[in-house]
């Protein structure tokens, strides 16, 4: 059917026979389920995210083709994604709606953002190109700065982690691997201790999960040396056993960063911790009984002796005990040493989130190259998700998952009633009030004006 200014159908409303007083009014035009999103373009507007962004594109389109510029397609990829649409198959209908349109701004407000052919042709054909993809790796990083040069850190935290995208296709460079049980694709992630996404990186299914480590951690460790940042006092890294790797331990040692990674066990550690994992005569206790001790330890491979640090428990009921060793460079006690890396769940938590809420996951193309660029724009969307919920929310939401933020933020229901000279969008109350949006759009207001002055070494 046709469709007239307010996007009613020319036929008029629908009218249920259980009440006759209920119609049924389509005005698409004019209403949107995504109102939150306009703290999202408020947030990035305040820190210059996406202007950032589109100044490392290069727009190979020639001619008069180019309908829309490269930053308004990148913030339509980026913000379609916040809102849970992971793909390009909801844009023809994205492309009318109000919100989205004042989000991509230019000509989209008037005329429409772009199409489900436009957004293809610049995930899977622009952005693919070799300079454009190696910029989007490198855009979480300096978005990522962008908020220290405001606010410095005095220390970062860096946890290094792999994860499984699964495919249910013949995806260029998917395959089974055997640790996650599935046919997949294998990303590598770095994240900070506020949850922002430093870096990632797309892999073929079947690699060990350290594989190109140094492509993804390099740059990172770049960016917190001494002379990069110097208000940075300590650095910190985490890992599992899968980066209990000799080289990573020199480059770490080398670059002045504390480290706690687990390292698996073999029979030298077992002997070196035998008179630990004896249990005391009598009856066995009803609750866990924990027990550490440290040594130094030099495997082959390794160009130096190291800490190691191991932690036995006994659980009722199980004959043998657990064992696990960590090796570090720290000088804490054993028990915080071990309570320090064990922080590191907050990774595995921040790829969940990265899964559910921003669905990640979702790498449907056939090419690795565009599956690669999916990824790094599910990153940019979850990075600006997490610098709203990190830096410009009450604290009585601040807590929230990006999951619950999405589904009682993001998705808060509004209309546009346009005038003159502005466009009003009345938005639900449903959710959260309007005192909660206030104090939202006050804190990004906070973070404006001119950035830090850092003075480098």
């Amino acid at each position: 059917m046709a469709a007239n200014a307010t996007g009613e159908t020319e036929s008029g409303p629908l009218r249920l026979q259980f009440n006759k007083s209920v119609k049924l009014a389509f005005c698409g035009s004019s209403l949107s389920s995504d109102g939150g999103l306009l703290l999202h373009r408020e947030l990035d507007d305040a820190l210059g995210l996406t202007g950032l962004a589109a100044n490392l594109l290069a727009d190979p389109r020639t001619g008069q083709n180019g309908r829309h510029h490269l930053a308004a397609l990148l913030r339509q990829s980026i913000f379609s994604r916040l809102a849970g649409y992971e793909d390009v198959n909801d844009a023809n209908r994205l492309c009318r709606d109000p919100v989205m349109r004042q989000l991509v701004g230019g000509r989209a407000v008037k005329h429409g953002a772009g199409s489900a052919s436009a957004m293809g042709r610049f995930e899977t054909e622009i952005l693919t190109r070799a300079g454009h993809l190696a910029a989007l790796a490198d855009l979480p990083g300096r978005w990522i700065d962008t908020i220290h040069d405001r606010r410095p850190p005095k220390s970062i935290t860096l946890d290094m982690d792999s994860s499984e995208s699964p495919v249910h296709g013949d995806q260029e460079g998917s395959a089974w691997n055997g640790h996650f049980q599935s046919k997949c694709l294998h990303p590598l992630f770095v994240f900070n201790q506020f949850g922002d996404l430093e870096r990632c990186a797309l892999r073929p299914g079947n690699v060990h999960s350290a594989e190109d480590w140094e492509d993804v951690l390099h740059p990172v460790l770049a960016r917190y040396s001494a002379s990069a940042r110097p208000s940075i006092t300590r650095r910190r890294f985490r890992a599992d056993a899968a980066f209990a790797i000799p080289a990573l331990f020199d480059l770490l040692e080398t670059e002045g960063w504390d480290y706690a990674i687990r390292i698996k066990s073999n029979p030298k550690l077992h002997e070196r911790i035998d008179w630990l994992t004896r249990r005391r005569p009598g009856r066995p206790p009803n609750h866990v009984v924990r027990r550490y001790t440290s040594f130094h330890y030099r495997a082959k491979s390794w160009s130096k002796p190291r800490r190691v640090v191991a932690k036995v428990e006994f659980h009722p009921g199980e004959l043998f005990p657990t064992v696990g060793f960590i090796v570090t460079d720290r000088s804490l006690p054993n028990e915080r040493v071990l309570a320090f890396y064990n922080d590191r769940g907050a990774a595995e938590q921040h790829i969940k989130e990265g899964k559910y809420a921003l669905k990640w996951t979702r790498l449907s193309c056939m090419r690795f190259a565009a599956n690669a660029v999916r990824l790094q724009l599910h990153a940019l969307a979850y990075n600006l998700a997490n610098f709203l919920r990190t830096l410009a929310l009450p604290d009585d939401i601040k807590t929230w998952s990006l999951t619950s933020l999405r589904a009682r933020l993001i998705k808060t229901g509004t209309r546009l009633v346009r005038h003159a000279r502005y466009a009003a969008f009345q938005m639900a109350e449903a959710a959260l009030p309007r005192k909660v949006f206030a104090r939202i759009v006050a804190l990004i207001n906070g973070l404006r004006g001119p950035p830090t002055q850092i003075a480098c070494a």
